[in-house]
């Protein structure tokens, strides 16, 4: 018997009402209650031959609210009217069925309000994921308190100045007294001419704080963000070819229990096992400290079960080395009324024994921190900026991965001003890249490469890297070339491409956009 059902709860207290059953139609749109505050649709029985139910959420005109799927593997989505500042009165939640034994849809059919009674379940308790969401916004509500400051570091290379400037989110100042929040920068008030962030099937949507790596020389993975309004992005997951730079939504690809949204988390590569490792990340006032694996041969997810401690990080570093990950930073939660801090440790994870340990590291540490950037370059990771509020950085640390080793790097020539959230990415040459970032008042612009056997600094400047941006996602490509000799490649018949996805501004505008920048052009501007 195929017992197969989608339905939807309206609110904490109404029971599930059946929208799509088994032999029945593969469409239906109805009117969501106007005094609905919470939208929860999920799926029972069976999927059977079944894809997914496509599940779109539109105000009254019909333009899109959210979207979501239900798959096989996920059977469950929820819509909150709190976190969707565009959910009016009239609003239309609509499904379509895809896969199985279809019933042509009438699509001419107009949206119907569902009766009380039109569906009563064996039992009418609203379902464990609403009742969880209800309890924890209440806790979160009654732990909520005003921060108190943080104590100054000794050994700042710029203080970041407060200021409340008209409608700007302030990010160190709040009601007169100061904050120590690690949040990022939200834009200015309520940003009335943004429009909805809304799911575009061509390509992500605007967001900043997501991650992104590289799986092979066609194929990178986009995972997580934040958009416009501080909602967290409802297309989390994408698969881009840089064949021809074409983006597929790659949420339902994979079969397993899909990562949480976040923000701040850190999706690490290993070309070895073939596996991404996505590592922490915040959302709202909830932190990780998970490990989610994603196997890009079998495109399943699985969640480890490690062993060892490590905190809640987010805005943390993450580097691969020799099969395990090097996490170096990061802000964490403290119990309130104390804010946020910022760690000076590092974590080590091995994929090989699921266990987390903390290595003996001698020299000089670097000051804690969060939003900085490292990149793996000769056995040794090098740590550029970041910020513990209210001081920003924009010193140098170098960590000898033989030795385990901390040193402060001395560099020449004109350094990168001190922020935070910024762009890194390695090029040939024992070089790498840092681009755009924070610097606690507004998005910057400027671009810098870093020599590590010189330990020089040369700023450049590329038309294509002029847009503010912090919270963006740098990756290096390389890719053969059709002649040999031929575009400024490396030896051996290679380019070398590097590839700049999303951020924001700081202003109130959040970029999908995708860039592409040719090494050979950097580096004859260096």
């Amino acid at each position: 018997m195929d017992d197969f059902g989608v339905f939807v709860v309206f609110g904490i207290n109404e029971a599930p009402r059946k929208l799509l059953c088994a032999n029945g139609s593969a469409w239906k749109c109805v009117v969501v209650p106007a005094d609905s505050r919470q939208v929860v649709l999920f799926s029972s029985g069976r999927w059977g031959e079944r894809i997914c139910v496509n599940a779109e959420l539109n105000d009254a005109n019909r333009v899109p609210i959210t979207i979501g799927k239900l798959t096989p593997y996920n059977k469950c989505l929820s819509w909150e009217r709190w976190e969707e500042e565009s959910w009016t009165e009239g609003a239309m939640l609509t499904i379509t069925l895809e896969g199985g034994d279809l019933v042509k849809a009438d699509l001419s059919e107009p949206a119907v309000t569902l009766a009380m009674k039109e569906f009563t379940p064996e039992c009418s308790v609203a379902p464990p994921a609403v009742r969880e969401g209800k309890r924890r916004r209440e806790e979160e509500e009654e732990n909520m308190g005003p921060n108190d400051d943080s104590p100054q570091r000794s050994t700042p290379l710029r203080r970041v100045k407060g200021h409340g400037k008209g409608g700007q989110t302030r990010l160190f100042q709040q009601g007169g007294a100061t904050r120590t929040s690690q949040n990022p920068p939200r834009g200015r008030g309520r940003q009335a001419k943004t429009p909805t962030q809304t799911v575009s099937l061509a390509g992500p949507s605007g967001r900043w704080g997501q991650s992104m790596c590289l799986i092979d020389p066609q194929t990178a993975i986009l995972i997580g963000g934040q958009g416009c309004r501080m909602q967290f992005c409802k297309d989390p997951m994408w698969k881009l070819c840089t064949e021809d730079m074409s983006w597929v939504a790659a949420e339902t690809l994979a079969e397993g229990p899909t990562p949480e949204a976040r923000i701040g988390h850190t999706a690490t590569y290993d070309p070895d096992s073939r596996r991404i490792f996505v590592f922490g990340g915040s959302k709202n006032r909830k932190w990780f400290n998970d490990v989610h694996i994603l196997d890009t041969q079998s495109w399943r997810w699985s969640t480890v079960e490690a062993q060892g401690k490590v905190p809640p990080l987010a805005y943390h570093s993450c580097s691969m080395f020799r099969g395990e990950l090097f996490v170096l930073g990061g802000v964490f939660p403290r119990p309130h009324p104390e804010p946020d801090g910022c760690s000076d440790s590092l974590y080590i994870f091995d994929p090989q024994l699921s266990i987390w340990y903390q290595p003996i590291v001698m020299g000089d540490k670097p000051a804690p921190r969060s939003g900085h950037s490292a990149c793996v370059l000769g056995g040794k990771i090098f740590m550029f900026g970041g910020w513990d509020t209210p001081v920003c950085y924009n010193d140098m640390y170098m960590l000898d991965l033989g030795l385990m080793e901390f040193s402060a790097v001395r560099t020449s020539g004109r350094a990168p001003s001190a922020r935070c959230w910024h762009g890194n990415a390695p090029l040939s040459g024992s070089r790498f890249l840092l681009h755009g970032g924070y610097d606690g008042q507004h998005a910057l612009t400027d671009t810098f490469i870093f020599n590590t056997e010189t330990s020089s600094w040369t700023e450049i400047f590329h038309p294509q890297l002029s847009v503010p941006r912090a919270g963006h996602s740098i990756i290096t490509m390389t890719t053969a070339n059709c002649l040999s000799g031929e575009g400024g490649g490396e030896e051996g018949g290679a380019n070398r491409t590097l590839l700049v996805f999303g951020g924001g501004d700081n202003e109130g505008n959040f970029y999908s956009d995708l860039t592409t920048v040719a090494e050979h052009e950097l580096m004859d501007k260096s």
